[in-house]
C-alpha cells in the first residue's frame, strides 16, 4: 500500500519534475519565483554573476525590492540603492519594488505567490510566501547566484514537523504569541531542515496577515520553510487581488491523510497567554504575567512579523485615547505602502500618531539594524520583530523584548512590560472579528 504525500513533497515533485520525491533524496528543482532585495541582491550576486560570464536565465521569474537600505540615511546606503536600481534596469527586471515596504510583505500584496509555486528567496524570512501554500526557501549569495544563472536548485528533500493548532485563541493572543511560545517550547533550530507545516481547526482564527507571521517564523525554529494549505482564507486574499484559484487547486495543495511526518506538535491556543521574550533569544520567551516589568526606553511597532495592517491596527485598539508614557517612545513604521494607505483611510494611523507615536518610513528599518530606530548603550526596547539577537537593533549593551503588537502597544503605554489584555475593554468576539477579519 503506498504512503501518502505531504504538501512540501507534492510541491517539490512539481518542481523537479517528477510524480513523486522521497525524504531525504536529493532533487534538482526549477525555480518559479526569485525574490532578491538590496542588501542580500546586486551587490551579493552581481560580483558572482559577472566573474561566471552569465547573466540571469529569467528576469520575468524575478521579483527585486529595495527595503533593508531605503530610504537612504549615508552614502553608502545611497550608493547600494542606486546599485541596485542600475542591475534591475540592466537585466530587464521589470517588477523592481523600490521602497514601497518589506520584501515578503510586497510579495504578498501584488500577487507574486500562489499555492504550489517553488520560490527561492535572498532572505532568512523567505518561508513567509509559505502562508499561500508555496514552498519558499532562503539562500545565500552563492546559491543565489547559481539559482539566477540556471534557474535551478538541488536541496534534500526534507521531513515536515505538524504544528496542530486547537481551540480559540484568548483575548490579546495572536499569532506572534503562538510563535513565541513554539520557539520556548522547541527551541531555536528545533525544527532543523525540518518544513514546519501549520494545521488545525485553531488556523480559523488566523487571517491571511496572521499566517505570514506564523509561516515567517519558522525560521526561527530552524525550519527550511513553513507551510499552510491553501483554503478559503487563501482565496478570498487572491481573489481581491484579481487571482482566482479553482476548487481543484485548493483540493491539490495539501498533505494527504497518511502522509509521513518526522513528528507532531499540538498547541491548544484557548491556554496560551500572551507572550514575551527575554534578550537575547526568541526561545527566552514567557507568558507575559511571568516576566519581569522592566522599564522601557522605546517601543517598536515594525518589521514582517509585526507592522502589517491587522498588527497596527491591534496595536491602535489598546492606543485609542490614551497616551505613550513619558520618557518612553513608541515607533511605528508600517510594512508597505499599501499599509500606509489603508491604515490612514481606517484612520489606524491617526490613533497612533494621536497616542505619541512616530511613524517612520516602511522598510526593514531598526529591525535589522538599518536606519532610524536603533538603541543606544544600555537602552531598553520591546519589539513586534522576529529577532531579538545582541546587537542587533544598535548598541551590544542594549536589551530586547520580543512581543505581539498588542502587548507592544500596551507596554508603550505603561512605559514598562506590560499586559495588554486589561487595557482592552471589548470583548474576545469583537477584537477578533476586527483584527482577524471574521
Amino acid at each position: 500500500m503506498s504512503m501518502g504525500r505531504t504538501l512540501a513533497g507534492k510541491i517539490l515533485a512539481r518542481a523537479a519534475g517528477r510524480t513523486a520525491v522521497e525524504e531525504g533524496e536529493l532533487v534538482t528543482c526549477r525555480v518559479d519565483l526569485v525574490m532578491l532585495h538590496d542588501s542580500g541582491g546586486p551587490r551579493r550576486v552581481a560580483p558572482i554573476l559577472e566573474r561566471l560570464g552569465v547573466r540571469p536565465w529569467d528576469p520575468s521569474r524575478i521579483v527585486l525590492v529595495s527595503d533593508h537600505y531605503a530610504p537612504a540615511v549615508d552614502a553608502e546606503s545611497a550608493r547600494i540603492l542606486d546599485l541596485t536600481r542600475r542591475w534591475g534596469r540592466e537585466h530587464g527586471v521589470a517588477r523592481h519594488y523600490d521602497m514601497v515596504g518589506i520584501c515578503h510583505i510586497v510579495l504578498a500584496e501584488h500577487g507574486h505567490v500562489r499555492p504550489g509555486m517553488f520560490v527561492v528567496g535572498g532572505d532568512s524570512h523567505t518561508p513567509t510566501a509559505g502562508a499561500f501554500g508555496a514552498f519558499a526557501m532562503g539562500v545565500g549569495a552563492s546559491e543565489m547566484a547559481a539559482v539566477l544563472a540556471t534557474g535551478e536548485i538541488w536541496l534534500e528533500v526534507p521531513q515536515t514537523l505538524r504544528i496542530v493548532l486547537d481551540g480559540v485563541p484568548g483575548r490579546a493572543v495572536v499569532a506572534k504569541d503562538v510563535m513565541l511560545a513554539l520557539c520556548r517550547r522547541l527551541g531555536l533550530g528545533g525544527a532543523d531542515y525540518r518544513v514546519v507545516e501549520y494545521a488545525g481547526p485553531g488556523l480559523a482564527a488566523f487571517d491571511l496577515d496572521e499566517r505570514l507571521t506564523l509561516a515567517n517564523m519558522a525560521a526561527e525554529l530552524g525550519g527550511i520553510t513553513g507551510l499552510i494549505e491553501p483554503d478559503a482564507r487563501t482565496a478570498a486574499f487572491l481573489g481581491a487581488l484579481g487571482m482566482e484559484l479553482a476548487p481543484e487547486e485548493l483540493a491539490r495543495w495539501r498533505s494527504d491523510p497518511d502522509a509521513p511526518l518526522a513528528s507532531e506538535l499540538r498547541l491548544d491556543l484557548a491556554e496560551l497567554a500572551p507572550q514575551v521574550a527575554a534578550p537575547h533569544s526568541p526561545a527566552e520567551a514567557a507568558p507575559v504575567e511571568e516576566v519581569e516589568p522592566a522599564p522601557i526606553d522605546q517601543a517598536y511597532l515594525g518589521a514582517c512579523t509585526g507592522a502589517k495592517l491587522a498588527d497596527l491596527r491591534m496595536a491602535a485598539r489598546v492606543l485609542r485615547g490614551r497616551r505613550v508614557a513619558e520618557r518612553t517612545r513608541l515607533l511605528v513604521a508600517p510594512a508597505s505602502a499599501r499599509v500606509w494607505r489603508e491604515a490612514t483611510v481606517d484612520g489606524t494611523l491617526a490613533t497612533l500618531v494621536e497616542a505619541g507615536a512616530i511613524l517612520l518610513p516602511s522598510g526593514c528599518g531598526a529591525c535589522a539594524g538599518y536606519g532610524a530606530g536603533l538603541l543606544a548603550e544600555g537602552e531598553t526596547c520591546i519589539a513586534s520583530t522576529a529577532r531579538n539577537f545582541k546587537g542587533r537593533m544598535g548598541a551590544a549593551s542594549a536589551r530586547v523584548y520580543l512581543a505581539s503588537p498588542y502587548t507592544v502597544a500596551a507596554s508603550a503605554i505603561a512605559g514598562r512590560i506590560c499586559d495588554p489584555r486589561p487595557l482592552l475593554a471589548e470583548p474576545v468576539g469583537s477584537v477578533a472579528e476586527e483584527v482577524r477579519g471574521g
